[in-house]
């Protein structure tokens, strides 16, 4: 019965657990819906903005237009975007057992007394 359990991996803890792809999408889909409500803020804050008689009323409209340029591009980075993986203990024990092998030349040196020319 020992030898079972030296063969056996630690156990997995379930907190370690990547999210499910529908979670990993519905989280995007979520941040994507934020952000482009957030730029249809910025709109109507530049409409209210432009209407009314607001000190420094090119500066916020400005700011405004930004955001409404910048915004759109971020959330599509960010809704396509998924987690990185994260590395199993599996794979980082691998890469850890490597041995790292010694310098060595593509090709042995040439014979010294023998040369070719064309």
């Amino acid at each position: 019965m020992s030898r079972f359990r030296d063969r056996r991996s630690a156990p997995v803890v379930i907190t370690e657990a990547e999210a499910s792809p529908a979670a990993q999408l519905r989280s995007r889909q979520i941040k994507y819906a934020v952000m482009m409500g957030v730029r249809a803020v910025c709109l109507i804050v530049a409409a209210l903005v432009v209407g009314m008689d607001v000190p420094l009323a090119p500066l916020w409209v400005g700011i405004c237009i930004v955001g409404m340029v910048v915004l759109p591009w971020m959330a599509v980075l960010i809704a396509n975007d998924r987690p990185p993986k994260k590395a199993s203990r599996f794979t980082s024990r691998i890469r850890r057992e490597k041995p790292e092998k010694p310098e060595q030349p593509a090709l042995p040196p040439a014979p010294e007394g023998r040369v070719v020319d064309q």
